[in-house]
C-alpha cells in the first residue's frame, strides 16, 4: 500500500448538537482515487469540509502526509497541498473562464510551472481552452464543472477533493468528467471523492468507504461496483 497522503482520523463534526460526522477513521495513499459514498446526509460532504478546514472537528485528527491540520485556516491548509472543487462548482460567473482559471492560480505555492499547468489543463479539458475569454456563466453545467476542477488543478494541489462531480449532469457528460480522472491520478494528485452515483464511483475507485449517519459502514472495492446485492447491503444496510 502506498505511503498516506492523507489521514482522518475519528473524526467527530458536530453542527450545535447534531452529530454530522461520528469517529471516522479513513486513510488515502498518495496516487490513490478514494470515494466516499452513501445516502443524502451521511456526512460526506462534512467530511470535505473538516478536511479542507471550512468546518472545524469536534474531535480526531486530520493529516496531510504525517502532518496535523486541524486548526489550520482553508487558505493555509490550500497552501499545504489541498484543493476542493465544492458541490455546485461556484464558479465566478461574470468572471470569463480565464479569469476563474487565474484565481487557481493564485493559491499555488510557486509560480515555477505555472504556464506549463495551464497548458495541461487546457488539454485535459478542450472544451475549457475553447472558452477562454467567454463569461464563465454561459458555459453549460458539464463545462462549468470542467472550469470547476481545471481552477483547482492550476492550484498544483498534492490532495484533489472532489464533491459530487456529476451532480445535474447528462450521463455523457459525466463520462467525460470521470475519464478525466484516471489522468488527474496519473500526474500524481490524490483524489478523494464524495460522489452520488455510488455504482459509478465504485467502480473507478481504488476503494470506497460507505458512509451512513456520519459512520463508516463498510470498504468497498471495485469488483463490488457488479454485485447489486452487496452494493444494495452496503449503501441501505438491508
Amino acid at each position: 500500500m502506498p505511503e498516506a497522503a492523507l489521514e482522518v482520523e475519528d473524526l467527530e463534526v458536530r453542527y450545535g448538537a447534531v452529530p454530522a460526522v461520528r469517529r471516522l477513521s479513513l486513510r488515502v495513499g498518495k496516487g490513490e482515487v478514494v470515494a466516499l459514498v452513501g445516502p443524502n446526509g451521511a456526512g460526506k460532504t462534512t467530511t470535505l469540509l473538516a478536511i479542507k478546514g471550512v468546518v472545524a472537528p469536534s474531535g480526531g485528527d486530520i493529516r496531510l502526509h504525517g502532518r496535523s491540520v486541524v486548526g489550520l485556516r482553508p487558505e493555509e491548509i490550500a497552501r499545504a497541498g489541498v484543493a476542493l472543487v465544492p458541490e455546485g462548482r461556484q464558479i465566478f460567473a461574470d468572471f470569463t473562464v480565464q479569469e476563474n482559471l487565474k484565481l487557481g492560480l493564485a493559491g499555488r505555492r510557486s509560480g515555477k510551472g505555472a504556464r506549463e499547468d495551464l497548458g495541461w489543463v487546457h488539454g485535459l479539458f478542450p472544451a475549457v481552452a475553447e472558452s477562454l475569454h467567454r463569461p464563465a456563466g454561459l458555459l453549460s453545467g458539464g463545462q462549468q464543472q470542467q472550469l470547476a476542477i481545471a481552477r483547482a488543478l492550476v492550484s498544483r494541489p498534492e490532495v484533489l477533493l472532489l464533491d459530487e462531480p456529476s451532480l445535474g449532469l447528462a450521463p455523457a457528460v459525466v463520462e467525460t468528467v470521470f475519464d478525466t480522472l484516471a489522468e488527474i491520478r496519473a500526474s500524481g494528485v490524490t483524489i478523494l471523492l464524495v460522489e452520488q452515483r455510488a455504482q459509478l464511483a465504485v467502480g473507478v475507485a481504488d476503494r470506497s468507504y460507505v458512509m451512513a449517519n456520519g459512520e463508516l459502514r463498510a470498504t468497498l472495492r471495485p469488483d463490488d461496483a457488479g454485485d447489486t446485492k452487496r452494493m444494495t447491503t452496503a449503501y441501505f444496510g438491508a
